[in-house]
């Protein structure tokens, strides 16, 4: 992977806080308007790429190889904008989807 010159925190124009609370886990999908949109930048733009299957807030962060904060300004960004839905997880005891959903996570946070 190719490493961009550009600071983490230049592509938020500095900031470190999300307008949104989005936690580690938080699941993201792109939205139809974030589909056939046009994204703010190339960082949001493979986000949109990225979540046209639905992942964790971690693992879009691992696959761009970011800042967890920065991921979640930029996340946050896209969803007032549209362009992504946010979900929150719901998990369910011994649920085949609440195990595929902690193995993601769990592949996300090791990939970090």
């Amino acid at each position: 992977m190719r490493r961009s010159l550009v600071r983490p925190y230049a592509r938020t124009r500095g900031r470190t806080t999300p307008c949104r609370k989005l936690e580690l886990e938080t699941l993201i999908s792109t939205s139809e308007r974030g589909r056939h949109g046009r994204a703010a930048s190339v960082a949001q733009r493979r986000i949109c790429d990225l979540c046209a299957e639905t992942r964790s807030v971690a693992e879009v962060a691992a696959h761009l190889g970011l800042p967890l904060a920065v991921v979640k300004v930029l996340v946050g960004d896209l969803a007032d904008a549209g362009m992504v839905q946010i979900h929150e997880p719901g998990l369910v005891l011994g649920d085949r989807t609440s195990r595929e959903f902690m193995e993601r996570v769990l592949n996300g946070l090791r990939a970090l």
